[in-house]
């Protein structure tokens, strides 16, 4: 990385610390920490759940797929896009509505103990456990992501680029919490959608336009462009089952409950779905043309940024990790200064993703471990400041688990991405559209799913096995929701909350 480059990077850094710095002063107690006061804007929590949402997955994982087996693989995108307007839709409304009824919940833990009246803490202590088990993979994925960043950029050993790039997330999270995670996610959810603007269309014109860029994929392997030839059934719907995801993960969940107004939904869903899907389609195109560009370009524009080409048997040269497409063409096609702001975009995120879920996990051990069982008169800065060491310890969890250099970014984030999607996403949904949902029914569908996200996922494969694990998980907790609330009824108590919540 050039020197200019270089600069223009740690600008970016010191504004994004700055931001923590401002948010700290700010944050005087738990609910400022962990969900801003619920005092979030329509642009700032549509722009903050998006960028929480894609991570590095977006302008990493993505990309990459797209890059090693063609259009194909753009089903998840598909899918992501029917899921998020689904959650916003139907759930961010009730959402934020219910947890306000339901004693001023703060965290999905919170809401789901005072949703149910569970005085036995079991619903707490088994959903903070859930996120503590899957963030934890969530959060080493964005460490990995800014490994490879911090690896490729500043020629940096894998080791050395993952601490630097837990460090500097960790900082500002540490100090600022929501406010510190939703201001800078807003910054970087921006940067993020002009940077997935401009190395997609500056590919296509360097290619000669658009057809002759269709026409470059399509001489490497026509395939490429058929999003259907060469992908299975049970591909497909794995690809379109991501989208079940959206409702049951917390960090996003947390935006719908820190939003000002439930009459912000509309124009907070406006402006993220638009996001979205523009930032979907760059994502893919990056990768697709990409393809393309790589197998053109010269030895030494490869070599002048260092990147590890490998040449197949059909003669064709194509990046040793495909995931590190976006960073290879930004420091190709742009002047250093651009490239720096486009590379610091891939640090927006994968900042803007661990910051969110390392919040939520601190939430999860200050307010459902720490305070729900060992000091429940914790005074609200005690609180804070246990949020805080959290951060730091779920972050070195994370980086050690990160630390094979072969780890990839998609295969963690969709571990994760099912263990949420399976354990609450049923809860969630059915908590907020069923009056007839009970303690047992609740517990169960949340144990139910994580368990066999880990079973299918890790111990099965081959055949009807290879499904994407969050579509057992999401089936088999539904159904034993539903049975387990069956052999009770709520209290007349949690009925009457539902609907003061519905009537909201």
């Amino acid at each position: 990385m050039g020197t200019t480059t270089l600069i223009t990077f740690i600008v970016y850094l010191i504004g994004m610390l700055g931001i923590g710095v401002a948010a700290y002063r700010l944050t005087s107690n738990l609910s400022d920490y962990v969900l801003g006061g619920r005092r979030l804007g329509p642009g700032v929590a549509a722009l903050s759940a998006g960028a929480s949402d894609m991570s590095s997955w977006l302008l990493l994982g993505l990309p990459g797929a797209i890059y090693a087996g063609g259009f194909g693989g753009a089903w998840i995108g598909v899918g992501l896009a029917v899921g998020a307007y689904l959650n916003w839709q139907f759930v961010a409304r009730r959402l934020r509505n219910y947890t306000e009824v339901a004693n001023d919940s703060i965290t999905i833990p919170d809401y789901l103990e005072n949703r149910f009246h569970d005085k036995s803490r079991v619903l707490r202590v088994v959903s903070a456990i859930v996120i503590l088990l899957f963030f934890t993979f969530y959060t080493s994925s964005g460490m990995v992501g800014g490994a490879k960043l911090f690896e490729s950029s500043f020629d940096l050993s894998y080791s050395t680029a993952l601490w630097i790039g837990a460090i500097v997330t960790i900082s500002y999270t540490f100090l600022g919490g929501f406010l510190a995670v939703s201001w800078t996610d807003f910054v970087q959810g921006i940067l993020m959608f002009l940077a997935l603007i401009a190395v997609p269309v500056v590919a296509v014109s360097e290619l000669g336009g658009w057809n002759s860029a269709v026409d470059a994929v399509g001489n490497i392997d026509p395939s490429y462009l058929n999003m259907v030839q060469g992908v299975g059934v049970i591909s497909i719907i794995s690809s379109l089952a991501w989208g079940l995801g959206y409702f049951g993960q917390p960090h996003i969940l947390v935006r719908f409950m820190a939003l000002r107004s439930a009459k912000d939904v509309p124009k907070a869903r406006f402006i993220g779905m638009g996001w979205m899907i523009v930032g979907l389609y760059g994502a893919i195109f990056t990768g697709l043309f990409g393809l393309a560009y790589i197998n053109a370009a010269d030895t030494a524009t490869l070599d002048s940024i260092g990147a590890v080409v490998n040449t197949t048997d059909g003669g064709m040269q194509m990046l040793a990790d495909g995931e590190k497409i976006f960073i290879s063409l930004s420091q190709i096609l742009f002047h250093p200064i651009i490239a720096g702001i486009l590379l610091a975009a891939i640090l927006s995120a994968i900042m803007s993703t661990i910051d969110s879920q390392l919040l939520v996990s601190s939430s999860a051990l200050a307010e459902d471990f720490y305070k729900a069982i060992f000091r429940r008169n914790a005074s609200e800065k005690e609180l804070v400041w246990v949020g805080r060491f959290a951060v730091a310890g779920i972050a070195l969890i994370a980086v050690l688990i990160a630390q094979n250099p072969e780890s990839s970014v998609l295969e963690l984030v969709s571990y994760a991405w099912a263990g949420f999607g399976a354990a609450f996403g049923p809860i969630m949904i059915l908590s907020l559209f069923w009056r007839g949902v009970t303690t047992a029914g609740a517990v169960a569908g949340l144990v139910s799913g994580a368990v066999t996200v880990v079973i299918w996922g890790d111990f099965l494969s081959g055949g009807i096995f290879d499904l994407y694990e969050i579509v057992p998980g999401f089936i088999i907790s539904t159904i034993l929701i539903v049975v387990f609330s069956m052999f009770g009824k709520p209290s007349p108590e949690v009925k009457a909350e539902f609907e003061a919540a519905a009537k909201k």
